[in-house]
Parts: structure tokens; sequence; C-alpha cells
């Protein structure tokens, strides 16, 4: 397979995977699941930026992507431990 062809399939799968991420049933599905949409779209750009070869911008959505879910992870780890010291009622 020649490279422009390979890299115009990836293109073409990332098209794919914008698609389905901005297709309501697929983001209620992941909504159920506990997945944030917006993120998951922010972490494709940033694949896609990183596939075609820019890495700055790669590095900025991954970024933001990975500290947004710690952050997310933080918060549910605090509420669960909070839930966990009230009284039963």
């Amino acid at each position: 397979m020649d490279s422009k062809k390979a890299l115009a399939e990836v293109e073409d799968l990332m098209d794919e995977l914008d698609a389905l991420l901005k297709n309501p049933d697929v983001g209620a599905q992941l909504a159920e699941a506990g997945i944030n949409v917006s993120l998951a779209m922010v972490a494709a750009d940033g694949l896609r930026a990183y596939l075609r070869g820019d890495k700055a911008r790669a590095a900025d959505d991954l970024g933001t992507v990975a500290e947004e879910i710690a952050a997310r992870l933080e918060a549910a780890g605090r509420d669960a431990k909070d839930r966990s010291k009230e009284k039963p009622s």
C-alpha cells in the first residue's frame, strides 16, 4: 500500500470516528457509560493532529484531555470518600 493511500485511509477512519461521536445514539451510550463525549472529541482531535504530524497541537489536546480526566477521577474519589463518612440514615 502506498503511503498516500494509507494516510487517506487513516483520515477516512478519523472522519468516521468524528461522525460516530456526533451521533446522538452513540453519545447517549457513551454518556450512560460515564464517558464525556466532548472530551472524547478533543481526544480524537489530538490523535488526528498527531497522525498528521502536528505534535504541538496533539500535545495540547491530549494533555487537556488527560488533565480533565484526572481531575474528574480525583473529584469522584473525593465524592466517594465523603459519602463513606456519612452516617447511614
